[in-house]
This record gives structure tokens, sequence and C-alpha cells, in this order.
């Protein structure tokens, strides 16, 4: 496993690096002093003479593969969960990771993998939730009933204290 880099330290001696290019040190001189690779340097230099020298306006790139969504697109689809799956032609309420993918790839067409379809709706605040699995013919109602009327009458009264146990 790799050392996790310490981004504030980079950026600290990349502008430093630059600082000094801007006075005149040569590259190779940089390096030493800063203690990263010519190469480094170099893409520095390239780099300081694209902003024509100025060192404030010099950004590190962001690290990581970039975002597919951008930010207006997924506040578009967080609006479009929350509306819920009915509304975008799917038979139930229930939004899975594959209906995100689906509405997605129909709304934006960008598709991703299951696990990108993950990290999207974590970005956007969603947290897995497990659905109560009741009956479509569920009557709340009679069941209150069933428990008041049967359910005593179904119920084992404790045995006598003494009794011989089967364990």
């Amino acid at each position: 496993m790799g050392t996790k880099r310490n981004l504030a330290e980079m950026e600290a001696r990349r502008l430093q690096g630059a600082r000094l290019l801007k006075r005149g040190v040569p590259q190779a001189d940089v390096a030493r002093e800063v203690g990263v690779s010519r190469q480094s340097v170099s893409a520095w230099a390239k780099q300081l003479a694209a902003v024509k020298g100025a060192v404030g306006k010099l950004k590190a790139k962001p690290l990581g593969r970039p975002r597919r969504l951008e930010p207006e697109q997924l506040n578009a689809l967080r609006a479009m969960l929350l509306k819920g799956a009915l509304a975008f032609g799917f038979p139930t309420e229930l939004w899975t990771i594959k209906r995100v993918r689906a509405l997605v790839k129909r709304e934006f067409g960008m598709a991703y993998s299951h696990t990108g379809g993950w990290r999207v709706l974590r970005s956007l605040g969603f947290t897995p939730q497990k659905p109560e699995r009741r009956a479509i013919q569920r009557d709340e109602t009679a069941i209150v009933q069933w428990k008041k009327k049967r359910w005593p009458a179904l119920k084992k009264t404790p045995g006598a204290k003494g009794a011989p146990s089967s364990s």
C-alpha cells in the first residue's frame, strides 16, 4: 500500500518552486532545492509560462477521475429522485441503483457502472433503505381486531414453577 500524499505540502513545494523559477533559478537547482524531480520542475515551468509568470494563478489539477455529471445536473437528478420512481415510469416507488442508472442514462445520456451509480447516490446524500415487506391486500383494521379477539386465546400460558423441562 502506498503512502498518503500531503496535498498542502505538495502545494507549498510547487509554489516555492514557481517563485524560484520566476527569479531565474535553473530548473535543476530548483529541483534540488525543493526536493522534486526535474520533470516536475519542467512541468511547473510550462505552467508558469502559460499564466505569463503569475505564480498566484498556478493551481494543481484535481486528483482522481473527473466527475461526469455537473453540479446542476446532480441537483436536477436529486429533484427527480425526490419526485419518486412512479413519476418516471417505473412500476413501484422503490429506487434501486439499476433504476437510478437507467434514469441517468435516459435523462443525461451518461452510463454509470453499478458502483458509479451507488457513488452518485451517496454524493447526493441518499442512503440505503430496506423497504417494509407488506402484502398489498393488508387490512390494518382487520389485523387489530384479530389481535384483540383471537391472539389472547392462542397465547401459551406459562408453565408451573418447578415443572420438569424438556431441555
